[in-house]
């Protein structure tokens, strides 16, 4: 049973058509939202690799290639792969991911949801959004691949 609460009555089951409602905007805003914390939390991780770099003679700022995605990984990995079972983006749009079995979504779940996002959307560019057109849960392409949905975690 799914412990979200939408106009004050749970959701029992992941097919509710109100735990759908408006979920694509909610994600692209919580898209947004998430990843300027990303770029925030890079900057300080920068400034380290900056100093390392200085010390080892230049040698460490080889870490600068691999930086954003680090810390993406580990954003998703502490956040969507949390209690919360969202990104902090997530929870102010009032989203959270959900596993269609009824499961949590563990770290390693969250980090290869975000790895395939960012995989279909190299290879697919805008079209990996369509498929959410399309999908009777607004899936994308990722959840379709994962066995996840984004549900609405409350009303508002």
């Amino acid at each position: 049973m799914t412990e979200s609460i939408l106009r004050d009555r749970p959701i029992d089951d992941l097919d509710t058509w109100r735990a759908y409602r408006g979920v694509r905007t909610r994600r692209m805003f919580s898209f947004v939202v998430d990843y300027t914390i990303v770029l925030l939390l890079s900057v300080p991780a920068a400034i380290v690799v900056f100093l390392l770099g200085m010390l080892s003679f230049g040698l460490a700022w080889g870490l600068y290639a691999i930086l954003l995605p680090v810390i993406a990984v580990l954003y998703l990995a502490f956040t969507m792969g949390g209690s919360n079972q969202a990104t902090p983006g997530m929870r102010l749009a009032g989203v959270r991911v959900a596993r269609l079995d009824g499961g949590r979504v563990d770290p390693p779940l969250a980090v290869l949801h975000g790895v395939l996002f960012w995989a279909a959307n190299a290879v697919l560019t805008p079209f990996v959004l369509l498929v959410g057109l399309f999908t009777p849960r607004k899936q994308l392409l990722h959840d379709l691949l994962l066995g996840t949905v984004i549900v609405r975690d409350r009303e508002f």
